[in-house]
């Protein structure tokens, strides 16, 4: 059987996450057989209810439920879903209105109108989780409704960077009669008005998706059902897609899971799509820790930091250094850490130190999840410690937790230093600098920059044209770079490995680099 077995994507531009259908993979009409899929994953849902996760949860949102707006295949801007038209109807990018489609419903058949659309957006800012989605509704003034078609959102500031947000899966359309307006919804149901429902869930196991038929949207579906396996190791979800009791895997192969796949011979059957990624990794220092919040401390954690080392050993070309909290790809990238320290130098850092009076080794613990991005996120940790350990100026103990008890963690401050990955939640250097600082963040520790937070963002979100935004966003870099408070790492590449039988892995991936499964399905002929 032909067996094409990459699909490769210039790393030119973020939009082109989106147009990876220009790589084209061979298939054909679908037939009339039932379509069931098997997926794996490492990115286990934090919780089912939308308004509680600023995470990885939104894998499973994007396919259950519906927003406003969204990406349809080939789309980089926010287009309408649950909405049949939305735009800013006033000049100054404070006033943006959306009537909704006539007669959608929820799965459970209650009306998704614009109440429930009030309701559903309301509520994230009135339950404000820790560390949850409400961060990103800081320019909501008031939500308004006229009819049952028509929502008005008002905001407090210009915000051109409203429907990006909008387009997010954390903006999810609930139904009222099960999401209360002032708690999150407990146990293992959900209620959407996806393209599927939920048939079953099994936390940290599964999720049986099937087919919504009352489902009225953007998406195509190329199959009936999907049944989602979340993994703990990687190495056991590889191991299931080459038994082929699963049909595609989607985040937490390793480096070496990567090349492997890509060198099996032709025989297994089995196929790697590649895209250019705009995922990162990066440390957080907690201010609070006494160690932590020395900003010695951490440019001298900068200075020696390795991260050609730690993108070689580790990730073996499956990721590239990154010296800025905006990638590559995205408006406004830079080297500012580059730029800054050069090289590792240890005698650079033992200055660092010295000058602040520090002599002595610095103990600190560094943190990480042990299931959440794949098995390498252990690797890439012992990296880190061995570095910093050889350069005698720090004595560094690892310790990591599964995911839903390490973000709990993170949101209570219990962690000096700990690793994290985001994924943007739209392609614009917004999202690589506002979820991170102000007092309520992605990340559970505040980070106070009034320069960034009161000045800078609002002057870039006044400018419809994003590709005009490089100079404040140079100067927000500029000013992490001085603080510290937050390290990139590394910036990685995304991967699908799926069996040779299946189509549409290349047209999988939204601009926020989420898989929407409904693209997937089985080759019925050559």
């Amino acid at each position: 059987m032909f067996n094409r077995t990459r699909c490769l994507q210039s790393a030119a531009a973020l939009a082109s996450i989106s147009l990876l259908s220009g790589c084209g993979m061979l298939s054909s009409d679908q037939s009339d057989t039932e379509q069931k899929l098997s997926v794996g994953t490492t990115s286990t849902p934090s919780t089912l209810d939308p308004a509680g996760a600023w995470d990885g949860s939104w894998e499973l949102y994007r396919n259950v439920f519906q927003t406003l707006v969204s990406y349809p295949t080939g789309s980089t801007t926010p287009e309408p879903d649950a909405a049949e038209e939305c735009a800013f109807t006033d000049s100054s990018n404070k006033v943006y209105t959306c009537t909704l489609r006539e007669g959608l419903t929820f799965s459970d058949g209650t009306a998704l109108d614009a109440k429930a659309a009030k309701h559903s957006i309301d509520r994230i800012l009135t339950i404000n989780q820790k560390g949850g989605p409400s961060g990103l509704l800081t320019s909501l003034d008031e939500v308004e409704t006229s009819g049952d078609r028509k929502i008005t959102f008002r905001l407090n500031k210009p915000d051109a960077t409203f429907p990006f947000v909008l387009a997010t899966p954390a903006m999810s359309m609930v139904s009222p009669a099960d999401y209360p307006k002032d708690e999150l919804r407990t146990g293992n149901q959900l209620t959407g008005s996806g393209p599927y429902t939920l048939a079953s869930y099994q936390p940290d196991k599964m999720a049986e998706l099937v087919k919504n038929p009352k489902y009225d949207g953007f998406a195509d579906l190329k199959n009936d059902a999907v049944t989602i396996h979340y993994y703990q190791d990687s190495a056991v979800m590889v191991a299931a897609l080459k038994k082929k009791e699963i049909d595609a895997t989607f985040r937490g192969l390793t480096a070496e899971q990567v090349i492997d796949l890509e060198d099996q011979p032709k025989e297994k059957e089995l196929q790697v799509v590649e895209a250019t990624g705009a995922e990162i990794r990066y440390l957080v220092f907690n201010p609070k820790d006494p160690n932590a919040r020395k900003p010695a401390v951490r440019r001298a954690i900068a200075q020696v930091v390795d991260r050609g080392a730690l993108v070689d050993k580790v990730y073996k070309g499956t990721a590239e250094p990154l010296y800025s909290m905006i990638p590559s790809g995205v408006a406004g990238h830079a080297t500012s850490f580059f730029d800054t320290y050069g090289e590792p130098s240890v005698p650079k850092a033992k200055n660092i130190l010295a000058e602040a009076g520090i002599t002595e080794p610095v103990p600190l613990t560094f943190w990480y999840t042990s299931d959440r991005y794949g098995s390498s996120t252990a690797l890439e940790f012992a990296e880190l410690k061995r570095q910093l350990d050889a350069s005698g100026l720090f004595k560094i103990t690892l310790k990591h937790r599964p995911w839903n008890a390490f973000y709990k963690g993170y949101q209570k401050g219990e962690y000096p230093v700990f690793g994290r990955g985001w994924s943007p939640d739209f392609p614009d250097p917004d999202n690589f600098v506002a979820p991170f600082v102000g007092e309520n963040n992605a990340v559970g520790t505040p980070y106070n920059t009034p320069e960034i937070t009161a000045s800078l963002l609002p002057k870039t979100r006044q400018e419809s044209d994003r590709a005009a935004v490089g100079d404040q966003f140079g100067r927000a870099q500029e000013i992490l770079l001085e603080d510290v408070r937050l390290l990139p790492l590394w910036q990685g590449k995304l991967y699908v490995a799926a069996s040779d039988e299946i189509a549409g892995a290349e047209r999988a991936l939204d601009p926020q680099t989420i898989m929407q499964v409904w693209q997937l399905h089985k080759k019925t002929s050559w």
